[in-house]
């Protein structure tokens, strides 16, 4: 994100081909067509401006084969090509842009010199309106190539970064899903073990009452008939047989209550996996809703008053692409490393300059955590232990309302 934040510092890319607008400002009235742009332009803006769904209809229109079942990347792929030809596909493609992003495209008609063309691209990207900024940059008549290459620029450093971003949380979460599936297939081989040896335990209870049996029907034979006469050496065996199936059954049943206490802790690692799983699944998707809010035109400021938030601990690094999160939510974000740095006095002051707070469990000490939920209580203010210092995470609780602990 730090490409968008520093608009001064231009990213240098080799001009290929010299834009029909670059020679004077006002040459033309009107906006200029895809197939009147340079073709190293096409791809980021049918990938940047239009949804899926958008180019999948405006294709459809024009009869395109398997439009319905061809993948992202085919019809991204074919949009890309009908961007540069000027027939009937490039026509319906350029009403689909100006209908998506009529509104900013009235702001953009007012303006008629690069420099203020670039201050309104820096406000837009601000708000978080990028998609329909760029697309009036790169078709305002007023436009030069040099300015046209600025913000290709930053919209292609923007692309990596928020690829790069969803890629280590998608990774995190499949990593999880293989996890939840091993311990799956543990417990089940541990049920089936389970079950063999609770089969074992009833035939050898059975076999012990077949030998109680035996030996009393002996002992009731040999004292009818004579009781000195009785097979002292069989009714040892009986015995000895008897004992060993007690011992045996007394081993399964320590191996049972072995067993059932392992399925005990698997199943509870399953159930906080499981939990973590969904947590992960959550963030993913409001991290998606919060950057296709981003992308919409007029989504990104709150529609009420600025609400300002207390973010304890964390890393640094991050403090900068935090804030802009939370500017695209209308939230004013104020910082403490968690006494790090900054002294763990100061935040009874911020405490109480905060409508609520947040920490991630991960990244602060525990004196820290403690001196922020006193502090809130005492205030009466809600507070929120994150799950982890990642965008995500941060991401996740700004994209709805804090609830109190």
């Amino acid at each position: 994100m730090s490409v968008l934040l520093n608009h001064k510092r231009p990213f240098a890319l080799p001009i290929v081909e010299q834009h029909p607008a670059a020679s004077t400002i006002s040459v033309r009235a009107q906006r200029l067509k895809t197939w009147e742009l340079p073709s190293m332009f096409h791809c980021s803006i049918v990938g940047t401006c239009l949804t899926t769904v958008e180019l999948r209809q405006v294709l459809t229109k024009v009869g395109d084969i398997d439009t319905k079942t061809a993948t992202d990347h085919v019809l991204h792929s074919r949009g890309v090509r009908a961007a540069g030809q000027r027939d009937i596909a490039a026509k319906l493609l350029n009403k689909a842009l100006d209908r998506r992003h009529e509104r900013i495209l009235k702001h953009f008609s007012k303006l008629s010199t690069p420099a203020e063309i670039k201050v309104q691209w820096d406000k837009a990207v601000d708000d978080g309106d990028i998609s329909g900024a760029y697309w009036a940059v790169m078709s305002h008549p007023a436009s030069d190539r040099p300015l046209m290459n600025d913000i290709f620029g930053e919209v292609h450093m923007l692309s990596h970064l928020v690829g790069s971003s969803s890629r280590l949380d998608l990774a995190r979460l499949r990593r999880l899903q293989l996890d939840v599936e091993a311990r799956d297939d543990k417990i089940a081989r541990q049920e089936a073990r389970l079950q063999a040896a609770a089969q074992d335990n009833v035939i050898l209870q059975r076999r012990m009452e077949e030998l109680e049996e035996n030996l009393r029907r002996a002992q009731a034979a040999a004292g009818e008939t004579a009781p000195a006469m009785v097979d002292q050496r069989q009714e040892t065996r009986l015995s000895e047989k008897l004992q060993a199936a007690g011992e045996r059954a007394e081993g399964y049943e320590k191996r049972l209550a072995l067993a059932e206490t392992k399925l005990t802790k698997a199943l509870s690692l399953v159930s906080v996996l499981t939990e973590e799983n969904l947590a992960l699944k959550r963030e993913l998707d409001l991290l998606e809703v919060t950057i296709a809010m981003a992308a919409e035109p007029g989504t990104a400021a709150g529609e009420h008053g600025q609400e300002t938030l207390l973010y304890v601990g964390g890393r640094p690094n991050l403090f900068d692409r935090l804030r802009k999160l939370a500017e695209s939510r209308n939230i004013e974000l104020l910082f403490h490393d968690g006494g790090v740095e900054d002294n763990l006095s100061l935040l009874p002051a911020m405490v109480g300059r905060a409508s609520s707070a947040v920490f991630p469990v991960d990244c602060i000490s525990h004196s820290a955590a403690d001196m922020v939920k006193r502090l809130c209580r005492e205030s009466d203010k809600p507070y929120l232990p994150l799950r982890s210092a990642s965008l995500a995470s941060f991401a996740a609780v700004i994209a709805e309302p804090l609830a109190a602990e």
